[in-house]
């Protein structure tokens, strides 16, 4: 039987614990089902669950991020006999190690990311990687403690350098909340036939391209790539792509695609200025359906001014 977990990420003091709270006060969740709540941090707010409506809510609380084992969350959940689980995260620790650790029957439902408006950009400054950690997986990501002086265009930009698609709410001091609706538009034209991708936009496109494959089926592109020989491809197949930086130089990793040559292959190492038809298909590459480029042509290109793509 698989068990939901509601994942609750964000830094200390962003509201993770009050939200909890609430919501394990809420009849139409806590009806008596058994519930694990996973604490790894500490605030300032404690849990009463003397005002919960009803029984069945084990709180435990996880030391350390090396305590984050499948067998060690597997117990404590046969010990509560849980039916459910809710993780108050550590804002230090990498979102990874709860998924690595995570027993095969727990699947993870909702992911909520909660940030003061007030203290976000000193943390997005001097703690990008850990922000860029939290916003990446999350399916929500809520902006509270919001004041009017808060730029909602810089917060908007923070979370979709790292999501396209996750939900932004604003919620202000005195409880109103407000849905973030600033359009996000392409810089490119996605919906033609033929489209032309800048060489600063490539790690957008990257990203749009995993995100909504299906949307670029037969679609004809022309992008600047670096073209390198992969173990996995074909004799006619090589990788085409950049690197790409999520937030600092740890995080860069070569981001290609598949492209089938028809013809001359380019040399490897080589960047091209390529125009190819992409096709939505299967391929040991990638394990499952993929992107696959079929190359048109192409001309020889110097590398790009930013020989690095980036978000932002």
């Amino acid at each position: 039987m698989e068990i939901p977990v509601y994942l609750f990420t964000g830094f200390l003091e962003s509201g993770k614990t009050k939200f909890i709270q609430e919501t394990l006060e809420d009849p139409r969740f806590t009806d008596g089902t058994s519930t694990l709540v996973l604490v790894c941090e500490e605030g300032e707010v404690e849990y009463d669950p003397s005002r919960y409506p009803a029984a069945g809510v084990h709180i435990e609380y996880v030391e350390s991020e090396a305590d984050l084992t499948e067998a060690g969350l597997s117990a404590l959940c046969k010990k509560h006999k849980a039916k459910q689980v809710l993780v108050e995260y550590n804002g230090m620790w990498q979102n990874l190690s709860l998924f690595y650790a995570m027993p095969k029957d727990w699947v993870l439902y909702q992911e909520m990311c909660f940030v003061d408006s007030t203290t976000f950009e000193s943390y997005n400054k001097n703690m990008r990687s850990l922000v860029v950690d939290k916003f990446t997986t999350a399916d929500l990501v809520v902006f509270n403690r919001y004041l009017d002086r808060c730029d909602k265009t810089e917060l908007h930009k923070a979370v979709r350098a790292c999501s396209r698609g996750a939900q932004i709410i604003y919620e202000y001091p005195n409880g109103e909340a407000e849905q973030d609706e600033i359009e996000d538009p392409l810089p490119f034209d996605r919906d033609a036939d033929a489209f032309e991708i800048e060489d600063r936009d490539y790690a957008v496109w990257y990203r749009d391209l995993s995100e909504q494959m299906q949307a670029y089926d037969g679609k004809t592109v022309t992008v600047k790539c670096l073209i390198l020989s992969e173990k996995k491809l074909a004799r006619d197949e090589r990788a085409a792509g950049r690197k790409i930086m999520t937030c600092c130089v740890e995080d860069t990793v070569f981001s290609g695609l598949v492209c089938r040559f028809p013809g001359e292959i380019p040399q490897d190492g080589a960047w091209v200025r390529l125009t190819a038809k992409i096709s939505i298909e299967p391929h040991k590459a990638y394990g499952k359906d993929g992107p696959v480029l079929d190359c048109i042509s192409y001309r020889p290109a110097e590398k790009p001014e930013q020989e690095i793509a980036t978000f932002y």
